[in-house]
C-alpha cells in the first residue's frame, strides 16, 4: 500500500528504536511532524533547534543509539547548526531533519530560502537532499548507515513538498543497519617499533584521552609493566583517572597535577587516544601516538612512531614484547610531585571558605560532587564551570560528563541535559551551568517544566564571563565588557514553575545543596559565587599571569583540585619506603 515519503521516514526511525525527536514544528517541517503523531515517536518541543541538536547529542552518547533532530527551511536550519557542529565533533549518533522550501521554489530566491546541503557540509559525515519520495529511502538509509557507523552527524535536507509524495518500495529502508564497532589491530612494522622504543626509553609516560574508554584495563597493564604515570586530557579523565595508582593529573588549560610535568620530563611519552588539541603542552623531542583515526596522528605535535588501531589492541599486542622496567625512581617523583602540587593549590579553597561571601565557586562544586549519585551525568558549560567540573567531579567508573569539549561553545549544558534526562528520567543529570550560557538559551528552562525533566540545575552566578575574563588578564588586556548586572535566575525559574533555591550564604550551602539533589522534579540552584574566582591560586604574580608560559599555565590553573587529592595522597602508599 501507497505511503507518503514522511510516513516511511517516521517509521523506519520507529524500527531503528528512536524514541523520541527532538525540534520545533512548522512550515515544511509538518508532514513529518503529523507523521509523528501517528506514530509511537515522541515529539519533544524545545524553544531553540540549537538546543535540540545539543539534546540528540548527548542522548546519543549516553545511549549508544540513534538520535534524532528536526529543524524547519531557513532560520531553523541555520538554529541548528551550532548544535549539530558540537554533536558532530562529539562524535554522536545523531541524524538531523533539516527540512528545506517548495522543490519548486529552490534556486529562486524564494522567502527564507538557504542551501542546507551546503550549510551542513562542514559539520557533518553525510549530507545530502531528497529529490525525490522514491530516492528518500535511498538516502535516509545511507545517512542512518553513516552515522551508526561512527562518521558523526547525517543530515536529510528535505524539501517540504517532496515529504507528502507516496512511496511504494521499501527495499531500502528495511536494511539491517550495521552498527558494531570494528577492532582495528595495529600495523605489525608500527607496533614493534612502538616496542622497541619503550625497550629502549628509560622513561616513558602514558597520556590518555578519550579513546581509551574501552581500553582502561590495558592501560593500566602497561603502567605496570613499564612503570609509566598516567596522565589525561579532559576527554580521558572519567575513563582513567578513578583507582589509578599512577595517576598524575590533566595537562591543558584545565590541567592540575605532575602531568605537564611528566609528560615533558619522559624519555618517551605516548598518546594514546587523544586528539589533545593544546600543542603549546606537548612535547616535540620523542613522542609515540596510537589513534583509532590515522587522521589524527601528528596533528598536534610532532611523532616519531605512529601507531593507526584501536589502544585496547595496541597494548594488548605490544605488551608481550615488552621489558618489564624495575626503576620506578621517575613514576615515585611524578607520583610525589602530583601530590605536593595538589596540597599546596588545595588549602587556598579549603580554609575557612564556609564563611566567605561571595560564594567560592570551588565549595559548592565539591559539594555537588560530594553529594551526587554514584551514576549521575553531569553536563557542563564551556568557561569557568568546565574548570570546576574538570577538578571536582570525581569519576569512579559509572558516572558520565559531557560537555562542549571539542567544539567549545557557550549554551550547551542545560540543552544537553534535556537529551540525557528524557532518555532516562529516573538517572540523575545535573548541571553545571554558567550564568551566561545559561541566559543564552533560557528559554529551555520552559523545556524543562513543559516536560518536567527532572534535572538538577546548578547556576554558577557570578554576573560575569569568568573564563573571558580570564583570557582578557592572562593577554595582558584590560577586562572589559565581561561583568554585568545580576539577575535572579532563581525568580525566574519560580516564574516558570520550577522549583528555585537561591544560596548566597556559604553555611547554607550543604544542605540546600542536599535538598536539590533529592527533590523529585526539576530544580534550579542558583549559587551566587566570587567573579573574581578565576582558578587562580590565592599566590599568584603578576609575573606568572603575563608570562603565561607553559611552566605558568601550570600554576595560573592550579587551583582546586576537590577529591583528586585523597587519592594522589592514597598513590604515595604505593611508593617503596627508603
Amino acid at each position: 500500500m501507497a505511503k507518503t515519503f514522511a510516513k516511511q521516514l517516521v517509521e523506519t526511525l520507529e524500527n531503528q528504536g528512536v524514541k523520541r525527536i527532538f525540534g520545533l514544528v512548522g512550515d515544511s517541517l509538518n508532514p513529518i511532524v503529523d507523521a509523528v503523531r501517528e506514530s509511537s515517536i515522541e515529539w519533544v518541543h524545545v524553544r531553540n533547534e540549537e538546543a535540540a541538536a545539543f539534546a540528540a547529542g548527548a542522548e546519543s552518547l549516553v545511549t549508544g543509539e540513534l538520535a534524532v533532530c528536526a529543524a524547519s527551511c531557513g532560520p531553523g536550519n541555520t538554529h541548528l547548526i551550532q548544535g549539530l557542529y558540537d554533536s558532530h565533533r562529539n562524535g554522536a549518533k545523531v541524524l538531523a531533519l533539516a527540512s528545506h522550501i517548495p522543490s519548486r521554489q529552490i534556486g529562486s530566491n524564494f522567502f527564507q530560502e538557504t542551501h542546507p546541503e551546503f550549510i551542513f557540509n562542514e559539520c557533518s559525515g553525510y549530507c545530502e537532499m531528497v529529490n525525490s519520495a522514491e530516492q528518500g529511502g535511498v538516502v535516509l538509509h545511507h545517512a542512518i548507515q553513516s552515522t551508526m557507523t561512527g562518521h558523526g552527524v547525517s543530515v536529510l535536507v528535505l524539501p517540504g513538498d517532496i515529504t507528502t509524495h507516496e512511496v511504494e518500495n521499501d527495499e531500502f529502508v528495511t536494511s539491517t543497519i550495521s552498527s558494531g564497532r570494528p577492532v582495528v589491530f595495529p600495523d605489525a612494522g608500527q607496533a614493534a617499533a612502538l616496542a622497541d622504543a619503550i625497550n629502549e626509553a628509560k622513561t616513558v609516560t602514558l597520556f590518555c584521552g578519550a579513546g581509551v574508554k574501552d581500553a582502561r584495563e590495558q592501560v593500566l597493564k602497561l603502567a605496570e609493566k613499564i612503570k609509566s604515570p598516567v596522565g589525561h586530557a579532559l576527554g580521558g579523565k572519567m575513563y582513567i583517572q578513578y583507582d589509578n595508582p599512577y595517576d598524575v593529573g590533566m595537562s591543558g588549560l584545565l590541567g592540575y597535577g605532575a602531568c605537564h610535568d611528566a609528560s615533558n620530563d619522559a624519555d618517551l611519552l605516548i598518546l594514546l587516544g587523544t586528539d589533545f588539541p593544546y600543542n603549546d603542552f606537548l612535547p616535540t623531542k620523542n613522542v609515540a601516538q596510537v589513534d583509532i583515526d590515522g587522521r589524527a596522528i601528528g596533528r598536534r605535535t610532532t611523532v616519531k612512531y605512529p601507531v593507526v588501531g584501536d589502544v585496547a589492541a595496541t597494548i594488548e599486542t605490544i605488551l608481550p614484547y615488552l621489558d618489564e622496567k624495575t626503576d620506578r625512581s621517575f613514576l615515585d617523583k611524578q607520583l610525589r610531585n602530583h601530590e605536593r602540587l595538589l596540597s599546596h593549590v588545595i588549602e587556598a579553597y579549603t580554609h575557612d571558605v564556609e564563611n566567605m561571601r561571595p560564594i567560592h565557586p570551588e565549595y559548592v562544586a565539591d559539594l555537588i560532587d560530594k553529594y551526587a549519585d554514584d551514576d549521575a551525568v553531569f553536563t557542563v558549560d564551556t568557561g569557568m564551570g568546565n574548570v570546576w567540573a574538570a577538578r571536582y567531579v570525581t569519576p569512579n567508573g559509572r558516572r558520565e560528563q559531557i560537555g562542549s569539549f571539542r567544539h567549545g561553545t557557550m549554551a550547551n549544558a542545560l540543552s544537553q541535559a534535556i537529551g540525557v534526562q528524557a532518555a532516562d528520567r529516573d538517572r540523575q543529570v545535573i548541571t553545571f551551568n554558567g550564568d551566561g550560557g545559561l541566559s543564552m538559551l533560557l528559554g529551555e528552562l520552559i523545556t524543562v517544566q513543559q516536560q518536567q525533566l527532572p534535572i538538577k540545575m546548578f547556576v554558577f552566578n557570578n554576573s560575569s564571563l569568568g573564563m573571558v575574563k580570564l583570557e582578557m588578564l592572562v593577554q595582558g588586556l584590560p577586562e572589559h565588557q565581561t561583568d554585568h548586572g545580576a539577575v535572579d535566575y532563581a525568580g525566574v525559574a519560580e516564574s516558570l514553575g520550577i522549583k528555585a533555591i537561591r544560596i548566597e550564604d556559604p553555611a547554607d550551602a550543604p544542605r540546600l545543596i542536599q535538598e536539590a539533589l533529592a527533590y523529585d522534579g526539576p530544580v534550579l540552584v542558583d549559587m551566587i559565587t566570587d567573579p573574581n574566582a578565576l582558578s587562580i591560586p590565592a599566590n599568584i604574580t603578576w609575573d606568572m599571569l603575563m608570562g603565561f608560559s607553559k611552566a605558568a599555565t601550570r600554576t595560573v590553573f592550579g587551583g582546586g583540585v576537590g577529591q583528586m587529592i585523597n587519592m594522589a595522597r592514597s598513590n604515595l602508599r604505593n611508593i617503596p619506603r627508603p
